[in-house]
C-alpha cells in the first residue's frame, strides 16, 4: 500500500498520521534547520524505503521537496535487466515493454507544479517520457474498452483513468523525473505522470495498464478520495512544455 510520494495514513483511525506529525515534529524541525544532516538525504530515504515497514520514512524532508511514504514494508527495487511494462486487456495487440524499449521511443518533456492533497506543492518539476496515448495506439484499443487500470509492482497500488483523460497530452509514462532517471524512491524506474491531477494518480513503481471498459476505482478512490483527481481550475494547464 502506497500513498505516491505523499504522508496520508492509509487503514486504522485518521489520527494516526496526524499524530505521528505531531510527535516528530521537533525532531523534523531541527533536521529541516541542518543543512550537514540534510546532505545526501535522498539516498538515506532509498535505503529507508526498503527498510522501513512503518512508513514514517514518507514523514521526515528531503530536499527536493517530495516526501517518500509505503507502508508494503519493502518494494522491490528494478532497473533495466529487469523491468517490463505490461499493455494489456481490452488490446488487440498485447504487449510487454521493457526499459530500453520504452526509452527508444519519441518522449515529450512536461514542467509543471506537483501538488498532493495534503497540500504541499513543488514548483515547476520536470518529467520526461512516453505519451500514454502512443503506448495505446501500439496495443490498439478494442471499442468495448473505455477506461484504464494501473498496478504496480510494489504488490498494492492500483489507479484509473478514463479512455479520454489517458489519450490526453499531459499523460505520460514517465521515466525521468527532475532531468534524472525516476529514482526508485520516487518511483522508478517507471511511473505514471497524470499532470493535470493530484499526485496520488501519479501511480509510482508502474508495472502494468489494463485497458478495461469501465472505470475501476483505484486504492485511494476505494478509500474515499475523488475518482479524477483534477488539479483546481487555476492550477491546471493543458499544454506540454
Amino acid at each position: 500500500m502506497t500513498h505516491d510520494d505523499e504522508g496520508r495514513s492509509p487503514d486504522g483511525p485518521p489520527v494516526g498520521r496526524r499524530a505521528l506529525f505531531g510527535m516528530l515534529a521537533a525532531g523534523a524541525a531541527g533536521l529541516a534547520a541542518a543543512p550537514w544532516l540534510q546532505r545526501g538525504w535522498e539516498g538515506v530515504l532509498g535505503a529507508a524505503s526498503q527498510a522501513d515497514p512503518t512508513g514514517l520514512s514518507g514523514l521526515l524532508p528531503n530536499p527536493g521537496g517530495f516526501r517518500y511514504y509505503s507502508v508494503v514494508g519493502s518494494v522491490p527495487a528494478k532497473d533495466a535487466s529487469d523491468y517490463t511494462l505490461r499493455v494489456g486487456g481490452l488490446v488487440e495487440r498485447p504487449r510487454t515493454w521493457t526499459l530500453p524499449e520504452l526509452a527508444a521511443l519519441p518522449q515529450t518533456r512536461l514542467v509543471r507544479d506537483v501538488l498532493c492533497t495534503d497540500g504541499w506543492r513543488v514548483k515547476s518539476t520536470p518529467f520526461e517520457g512516453v505519451l500514454l496515448s502512443d503506448l495505446l495506439d501500439a496495443a490498439g484499443v478494442r471499442a468495448k474498452g473505455k477506461a484504464l487500470a494501473f498496478t504496480c509492482f510494489d504488490g498494492a497500488y492500483s489507479e484509473n483513468l478514463t479512455l479520454e483523460q489517458a489519450r490526453r497530452p499531459d499523460m505520460l509514462i514517465a521515466l525521468r523525473m527532475q532531468d534524472r532517471p525516476i529514482s526508485h524512491q520516487h518511483g522508478g524506474p517507471v511511473r505514471l505522470y497524470a499532470a493535470p491531477m493530484y499526485f496520488y494518480k501519479s501511480a509510482k513503481w508502474l508495472s502494468r495498464i489494463s485497458v478495461t471498459p469501465e472505470v475501476i476505482p483505484g486504492y485511494w478512490e476505494q478509500r474515499g478520495y475523488d475518482i479524477d483527481g483534477w488539479l483546481d481550475p487555476e492550477d491546471r494547464r493543458d499544454r506540454a512544455a
